[in-house]
Order: C-alpha cells, then sequence, then structure tokens
C-alpha cells in the first residue's frame, strides 16, 4: 500500500510541532541546575513517564514484536526482573542520592572512594552509552527507511538533526516533557495498530489466541537451569533485576531523571511507578509480534530480518493515516531515546569532567559550554549510528549487549561504596578491572546468555574489590 500525502502530512506536523514544543523550554535555563536538573521541579509522574520512554526506543519497538514474532512471550520474564531491580534501587541506591546536591551519579563514587574511580566510572558510561545509543539511533534508519524511501543516512540524519535541536535549546526539562508527549504518542499509536490487525485477521482476537497457543506463542515461563539460554525464569528475574539495577542506578541517563525529583519519595514513586508501566508496555509490544505471526504465518526469513517485520506490516497494511500515525509514533520513541542520551552525556562531561577542572567557570559560559557538549555527542551518535549500518543483526540484544558489558563493573563498584564500609579505591579500581576482563570475556569467549553479564559482573567486581580492599597496606575508606 505504502504511504501517502496524508501519512507524510502526519509524519511531517509530529516532527515539526514535537520540536516546537520542546523549544518552549529554552527561556527557563540560566544555570546549570535548570539544564541538567530542571530546577529539579519535575512531578513524579512526569518522571515516571519519562524513565519509560528513555528505555524505549525505535529498537524496542520494532525489534520486539519481532522477537515475539519469532518465538513467545518469554522476554517478559527479563521485565518482571527489571521490576525487582526498581525496587533495589529505591532502598539500596535512592537514599545516597539524595544525601547531598549531586548532579551525576558518578559523583556519589567520588564522596565514596575518591577522583580516580569518580574518573573512571564516569569514561565508562560515556563509552558505553555512546556505543548502546549509537546502535539504536540506527534502528530509526529502518522504520524512516521503509515508511519514508529515504536512504539510511539521511533518515539518521533528519530524526539526529531535530532532536538536537530542542535538546540543544531546552535542557532536561524539555527532554521530560517532550517524553511525557511521546510516551502518549507511541503507546497510542501502537494500540491503533493492535486495533487494525485485530480486523484484519478474521475471527479477531479469539482465533489469534487459538493459533498462537496451539502454537505456543503464548508461554511466558521458562525454567529450565541454563546459563546458555537467554529468557528464562532464573536469567530473567536474577539477569533481569541486576541489569536495570545497573541501567537504573548507575547509568547518568536514568539516574539523572531520579535526581530531577523534588524529593526522594518523588522519586521512589517515580521509579516504582515507570515499573508497572513499562511491564504492560512491554507486554503490548510482544502480544503485536504474536498477532502479526498469527496474521502472516510465515517464517521471518522472508522479511529479511524480523526487525523489518512490524515497520513492513505498518506501510503495507494500514489504513492511510493510520500508518502515519504509528511511523510517527515510533519516531516518538526514538526522538526521546536520543534527547535523552545527548542530555546525559553532556552532563557526565561538563560535570565528571570539564567543571572539576575549571571549577570557577562562569553560570552564562558553563551553559554555552554545556550546549556545546550535546552538539558533540550528537555529530557522535550520528558517526556511531552510520558505522552501525549493516552491521547490526537483532538490534533489542545488541543494545542490551553492549550496554551489560560495563553495568556489572559499575554496578559491583557502586555497592561496595554503599554496601560495605571496607573497601576503598585500590581495591574497587581493582575489582573493576577483574569485573570488565570477565564480561568481556563472557561477550567474545563463551555462549553464556547476554541476560548473566551483569549479574557475574557485579558479583566478581565486588568479591574482588571486598577482598582486594582487605591486602596489606590497603586502608579502609569509611562510608
Amino acid at each position: 500500500m505504502g504511504l501517502n500525502h496524508l501519512d507524510l502530512a502526519i509524519i511531517a506536523v509530529y516532527l515539526i510541532g514535537i520540536t516546537l514544543f520542546g523549544l518552549r523550554f529554552r527561556k527557563k535555563q540560566r544555570s546549570l541546575r535548570d539544564y541538567f536538573l530542571a530546577d529539579r521541579n519535575i512531578p513524579w509522574w512526569a518522571i515516571a513517564l519519562s524513565i519509560v520512554a528513555a528505555e524505549t526506543s525505535t529498537l524496542t519497538i520494532i525489534s520486539i514484536p519481532g522477537l515475539a514474532y519469532d518465538s513467545n512471550l518469554t522476554f517478559l520474564q527479563l521485565v518482571m526482573g527489571y521490576v525487582l531491580g526498581r525496587v533495589i534501587i529505591s532502598f539500596v541506591l535512592l537514599p545516597h542520592y539524595f544525601r547531598g546536591d549531586l548532579y551525576t551519579a558518578y559523583e556519589l563514587i567520588e564522596r565514596r572512594f575518591g577522583k580516580p574511580l569518580r574518573s573512571l566510572t564516569a569514561a565508562l558510561f560515556l563509552l558505553t552509552r555512546a556505543a548502546a545509543e549509537g546502535v539504536r539511533v540506527y534502528a530509526v534508519s529502518i522504520v524512516v527507511g521503509i515508511a519514508l524511501g529515504t536512504g539510511e543516512i539521511s533518515s539518521i540524519a533528519i530524526i539526529t538533526a531535530l532532536t538536537l535541536i530542542y535538546t540543544f535549546e531546552g535542557g532536561l526539562a524539555a527532554v521530560i516533557w517532550t517524553d511525557v508527549v511521546q510516551t502518549a504518542i507511541y503507546v497510542g499509536g501502537t494500540l491503533v495498530g493492535v486495533g487494525v490487525i485485530l480486523h484484519l485477521v478474521p475471527g479477531g482476537w479469539p482465533a489469534i489466541h487459538d493459533l498462537a497457543a496451539s502454537a505456543g506463542k503464548l508461554r511466558v515461563f521458562d525454567f529450565t537451569p541454563t546459563i546458555w539460554k537467554p529468557y528464562t525464569f532464573w536469567a530473567g528475574v536474577i539477569g533481569g533485576a541486576f541489569l536495570t539495577t545497573a541501567s537504573h542506578g548507575t547509568d547518568q541517563l536514568i539516574v539523572q531523571r531520579l535526581l530531577a525529583a523534588r524529593n526522594q519519595r518523588q522519586s521512589v514513586t517515580a521509579l516504582l511507578s515507570s515499573g508497572v508501566t513499562i511491564f504492560l508496555q512491554f507486554a503490548l509490544f510482544l502480544i503485536v509480534g504474536v498477532m502479526l505471526w498469527a496474521y502472516y504465518q510465515r517464517p521471518s526469513a522472508s522479511f529479511g530480518k524480523t526487525d523489518y517485520i512490524y515497520p513492513r506490516f505498518i506501510v503495507d497494511h494500514l489504513p492511510h493515516g493510520v500508518s502515519g500515525l504509528v511511523i510517527a509514533a515510533i519516531l516518538a520513541a526514538a526522538m526521546s531515546n536520543l534527547s535523552a542520551a545527548l542530555n546525559s552525556l553532556s552532563s557526565s562531561s561538563m560535570i565528571d569532567f570539564y567543571l572539576r577542572r575549571h571549577p570557577q567557570t562562569d553560570d552564562r559560559t558553563q551553559l554555552r559550554l554545556s550546549r556545546v557538549s550535546t552538539f558533540l555527542w550528537a555529530l557522535l551518535l550520528f558517526a556511531i549510528a552510520v558505522l552501525s549500518l549493516h552491521k547490526v543483526a537483532r538490534v533489542i540484544e545488541v543494545g542490551l549487549t553492549i550496554a551489560s558489558i560495563a553495568y556489572g563493573a559499575l554496578l559491583g563498584v557502586f555497592l561496595l561504596g554503599v554496601l560495605t564500609r571496607r573497601a576503598n579505591q585500590t581495591g574497587a579500581m581493582i575489582g573493576m578491572v577483574f569485573g570488565l576482563i570477565t564480561e568481556l570475556y563472557l561477550w567474545l569467549g563463551t555462549k553464556v546468555a547476554f541476560t548473566w553479564y551483569v549479574a557475574i559482573g557485579t558479583v566478581i567486581t565486588f568479591a574482588i574489590g571486598y577482598v582486594a580492599s582487605r591486602g596489606p597496606g590497603q586502608p579502609a575508606t569509611e562510608s
């Protein structure tokens, strides 16, 4: 069927409208507190939706349905771990973040261990976040290329440029409030897509359910005791809990939002409520994949890649107007995730590195340099996305794997800081090195499922860091 002028008009209106909406927050940016923490005056429900949007990229919307199309609903076990991880953060890490006036997660590391380890953890965040986000930006080209017929590089450039405009000007306030709008758009668009699929499949949901159940597509739990399969109950709940404790408790992308809350209680409320929302959202995307399988009933190989199935359906089978809305919804997820990455990368660059060396910089110069940093990170993410073209298979797993490589070492160091009084900087750095080496080995030298990387890396980092801190001549660091 393809897109017509109505679809293109809807997409254009969205892209222009969300950019102009984000620009409304430009005048409120007078200091780094405004630019990076939105003056700590964001209500909990907006932060919750922003957290959901920040961890929902284009690769989530197009790759999760493809995953369910090829398999079943066992990915939900991982999401159960996501919810458990949020509970752990609320009790273990958040109280420490709200003791003092912190701007980044890595200031906590300096307060507990010292400046060198703060620099190391912040640098690791910048490296892995940029790599993972570049893959996510690449996923945009799949959707835009199929929908608009534009080249992959130009597709990436369009979305990156428009997102940069309002993030550059409006800071975190623009990021969070555009996230709220974009979450409503992509969830609403997905629900519209569900309604259309139900209409297209003869017999509607009862027929889909019968087909899917007989083929084992509705299976949620897999209790197989193995570390080789990524989506088992054990890998999901344990691995997912470690992954989320790391991604939401040590990664500046999410911690920055939690620090923007009015107080610790609102931050906890935002985090826990985002967990309920994210579970329902992933269930929705997985059901879309099952419904598409019932509609097509043919191997995913006929589409080239599983990530192409949902975008191809949108363009070929949704009515005009509806297809434009759903494409706009997917672009909404892409822009919200990219804006979050740009602002968090810029905040860590400025707070954890530049201002430590130039503490006397005046507010006006700080704000100008923060915007310059945002622009430079946009250029780098664009470059990484272009390099990812034709080199990435299923993008959801590639994105999670890249992030997981460093998360274990980061979480291990943070837990050494908040759970022990004996751990010191030297021991923590030794543990971190061993944790990173272990995770790289798991990734490159074994077939251990990626869902276990963070859990194993955290345990190795924590254990070796604790033992190394007790070695001869190693003074303890009091928390």
